[in-house]
Protein backbone atom coordinates (compact mmCIF):
# COMPACT_ATOMS: atom_id res chain seq x y z
CA UNK A 1 0.00 0.00 0.00
CA UNK A 2 1.01 3.43 -0.37
CA UNK A 3 1.52 6.56 1.62
CA UNK A 4 -0.66 9.61 2.04
CA UNK A 5 1.73 12.54 2.31
CA UNK A 6 -0.27 15.47 3.63
CA UNK A 7 1.81 19.02 2.44
CA UNK A 8 0.46 22.43 4.51
CA UNK A 9 1.14 25.28 2.51
CA UNK A 10 4.05 27.53 2.88
CA UNK A 11 3.62 30.76 5.12
CA UNK A 12 1.04 33.78 3.98
CA UNK A 13 0.89 36.91 5.90
CA UNK A 14 -2.26 35.80 7.73
CA UNK A 15 -0.59 32.59 8.57
CA UNK A 16 2.24 33.89 10.09
CA UNK A 17 0.17 36.13 12.11
CA UNK A 18 -2.46 33.56 13.11
CA UNK A 19 -5.45 34.86 11.32
CA UNK A 20 -7.98 32.60 10.34
CA UNK A 21 -7.68 32.04 6.67
CA UNK A 22 -10.59 29.88 4.23
CA UNK A 23 -12.09 31.61 1.72
CA UNK A 24 -9.65 34.85 1.46
CA UNK A 25 -7.43 34.36 -0.99
CA UNK A 26 -3.52 34.62 0.32
CA UNK A 27 -0.30 34.81 -1.43
CA UNK A 28 2.57 33.17 0.29
CA UNK A 29 5.52 35.62 1.13
CA UNK A 30 8.73 34.94 -0.23
CA UNK A 31 9.31 33.09 3.36
CA UNK A 32 6.42 30.97 2.04
CA UNK A 33 7.50 30.18 -1.76
CA UNK A 34 10.96 29.32 -0.36
CA UNK A 35 9.54 26.95 1.99
CA UNK A 36 7.60 25.43 -0.37
CA UNK A 37 10.93 25.01 -2.91
CA UNK A 38 12.38 23.40 0.22
CA UNK A 39 10.16 20.59 0.40
CA UNK A 40 11.64 19.10 -3.28
CA UNK A 41 13.82 17.45 -2.26
CA UNK A 42 11.79 15.75 0.35
CA UNK A 43 8.75 14.70 -2.06
CA UNK A 44 11.39 13.26 -4.56
CA UNK A 45 11.54 10.24 -2.01
CA UNK A 46 7.83 9.36 -3.41
CA UNK A 47 6.32 8.60 -6.73
CA UNK A 48 3.15 9.79 -6.76
CA UNK A 49 0.00 8.69 -8.51
CA UNK A 50 -2.34 11.18 -7.58
CA UNK A 51 -1.66 14.93 -6.20
CA UNK A 52 -4.73 16.66 -5.07
CA UNK A 53 -4.51 20.15 -3.93
CA UNK A 54 -7.17 22.65 -2.04
CA UNK A 55 -8.18 25.11 -4.88
CA UNK A 56 -6.72 28.24 -2.86
CA UNK A 57 -3.90 29.82 -4.49
CA UNK A 58 -1.57 29.83 -1.46
CA UNK A 59 -1.87 25.73 -1.97
CA UNK A 60 -1.89 25.63 -5.82
CA UNK A 61 1.28 27.82 -5.32
CA UNK A 62 2.80 25.39 -2.56
CA UNK A 63 2.11 22.20 -5.19
CA UNK A 64 3.75 24.36 -8.20
CA UNK A 65 7.09 25.35 -5.98
CA UNK A 66 6.89 21.87 -4.63
CA UNK A 67 7.12 19.94 -7.82
CA UNK A 68 3.69 18.53 -7.37
CA UNK A 69 2.63 19.95 -10.59
CA UNK A 70 0.12 18.98 -12.44
CA UNK A 71 -2.27 18.47 -9.39
CA UNK A 72 -6.26 18.11 -9.34
CA UNK A 73 -8.03 20.99 -7.50
CA UNK A 74 -10.69 20.06 -5.41
CA UNK A 75 -12.69 22.16 -2.15
CA UNK A 76 -13.23 18.82 -0.39
CA UNK A 77 -9.42 20.06 0.65
CA UNK A 78 -10.36 23.83 1.19
CA UNK A 79 -9.68 25.25 4.69
CA UNK A 80 -12.40 25.20 7.62
CA UNK A 81 -15.27 27.72 6.67
CA UNK A 82 -14.39 30.27 9.42
CA UNK A 83 -17.54 32.45 8.69
CA UNK A 84 -17.54 35.42 10.87
CA UNK A 85 -14.22 34.64 12.09
CA UNK A 86 -12.65 34.75 8.77
CA UNK A 87 -9.13 36.79 9.25
CA UNK A 88 -9.08 37.55 13.37
CA UNK A 89 -6.54 35.79 15.60
CA UNK A 90 -8.22 33.34 18.17
CA UNK A 91 -6.30 35.44 21.00
CA UNK A 92 -9.55 37.71 19.24
CA UNK A 93 -12.34 35.55 19.61
CA UNK A 94 -11.35 34.28 22.97
CA UNK A 95 -12.08 38.61 24.16
CA UNK A 96 -15.61 38.08 23.67
CA UNK A 97 -15.70 34.05 23.23
CA UNK A 98 -13.31 32.53 26.11
CA UNK A 99 -14.85 28.91 25.95
CA UNK A 100 -14.70 29.00 21.89
CA UNK A 101 -13.22 25.83 20.64
CA UNK A 102 -12.77 25.37 16.74
CA UNK A 103 -12.86 21.61 16.85
CA UNK A 104 -15.83 21.01 18.73
CA UNK A 105 -17.84 24.42 18.58
CA UNK A 106 -17.15 25.27 14.56
CA UNK A 107 -17.26 28.74 13.38
CA UNK A 108 -20.84 30.67 13.54
CA UNK A 109 -21.40 31.56 9.46
CA UNK A 110 -19.12 29.03 8.46
CA UNK A 111 -18.77 25.19 8.92
CA UNK A 112 -19.22 22.76 11.96
CA UNK A 113 -16.87 19.76 13.10
CA UNK A 114 -19.86 17.52 11.34
CA UNK A 115 -19.41 19.07 8.50
CA UNK A 116 -15.75 19.49 7.90
CA UNK A 117 -15.40 16.02 8.70
CA UNK A 118 -17.78 14.41 6.30
CA UNK A 119 -16.02 16.00 3.31
CA UNK A 120 -12.95 15.12 4.73
CA UNK A 121 -14.33 11.82 4.97
CA UNK A 122 -15.51 11.50 1.47
CA UNK A 123 -11.92 12.64 -0.02
CA UNK A 124 -10.46 9.86 2.27
CA UNK A 125 -12.99 7.57 0.66
CA UNK A 126 -11.93 8.93 -3.26
CA UNK A 127 -7.77 8.48 -2.06
CA UNK A 128 -8.02 5.00 -0.29
CA UNK A 129 -8.69 2.91 -3.78
CA UNK A 130 -5.55 5.47 -5.22
CA UNK A 131 -2.99 4.08 -2.48
CA UNK A 132 -3.34 0.36 -3.89
CA UNK A 133 -1.35 2.09 -6.89
CA UNK A 134 1.24 4.15 -5.19
CA UNK A 135 1.87 7.07 -2.98
CA UNK A 136 -1.03 10.35 -2.81
CA UNK A 137 -0.14 13.92 -2.21
CA UNK A 138 -2.73 16.23 -0.39
CA UNK A 139 -1.77 20.10 -0.26
CA UNK A 140 -4.04 22.02 1.79
CA UNK A 141 -4.12 24.08 5.23
CA UNK A 142 -3.48 23.82 8.34
CA UNK A 143 -6.82 22.66 10.04
CA UNK A 144 -7.91 20.85 6.90
CA UNK A 145 -5.20 18.61 7.06
CA UNK A 146 -5.16 18.03 11.26
CA UNK A 147 -8.68 16.22 9.87
CA UNK A 148 -7.34 14.07 7.76
CA UNK A 149 -4.98 13.14 10.18
CA UNK A 150 -7.40 12.70 12.78
CA UNK A 151 -9.70 11.06 10.55
CA UNK A 152 -7.20 8.61 9.20
CA UNK A 153 -6.65 6.91 12.41
CA UNK A 154 -10.49 7.03 13.39
CA UNK A 155 -10.73 9.90 15.69
CA UNK A 156 -13.49 12.19 16.12
CA UNK A 157 -12.78 15.55 14.15
CA UNK A 158 -11.71 17.41 17.66
CA UNK A 159 -8.89 14.83 17.23
CA UNK A 160 -7.52 17.35 14.64
CA UNK A 161 -7.18 19.84 17.66
CA UNK A 162 -4.17 17.38 19.06
CA UNK A 163 -2.39 17.41 15.99
CA UNK A 164 -0.08 20.73 15.56
CA UNK A 165 0.81 21.41 11.66
CA UNK A 166 3.22 24.13 11.22
CA UNK A 167 3.40 26.09 7.61
CA UNK A 168 5.44 23.91 4.60
CA UNK A 169 5.51 20.64 6.78
CA UNK A 170 5.28 17.33 5.65
CA UNK A 171 3.47 14.48 7.28
CA UNK A 172 3.10 11.11 6.29
CA UNK A 173 -0.18 8.40 7.08
CA UNK A 174 0.21 4.97 6.29
CA UNK A 175 -0.12 1.61 7.77
CA UNK A 176 1.34 -0.71 9.98
CA UNK A 177 0.40 -4.95 9.95
CA UNK A 178 -3.24 -3.65 8.16
CA UNK A 179 -4.10 -0.40 10.29
CA UNK A 180 -4.05 3.20 9.66
CA UNK A 181 -1.33 5.12 11.20
CA UNK A 182 0.27 8.47 11.07
CA UNK A 183 4.03 7.51 10.06
CA UNK A 184 5.29 11.16 10.48
CA UNK A 185 3.60 14.17 11.42
CA UNK A 186 4.55 18.28 11.40
CA UNK A 187 8.36 17.77 9.66
CA UNK A 188 10.14 20.51 8.12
Amino acid sequence: MGELVLVRHGETEWSASGRHTSFTEKELTPRGEQQARDLVPRLREHAFVAVLTSPRVRATATAHLAGLSPAEETEDLAEWHYGEYEGITTKEIHATRPEWNLWTDGAPGGETPDRVGARIDRLLGRVAPLLERGDVALVAHGHSLRVVGARWIGLPVAGGGLLRLDTATLSVLGFEHGRRVIRHWNER
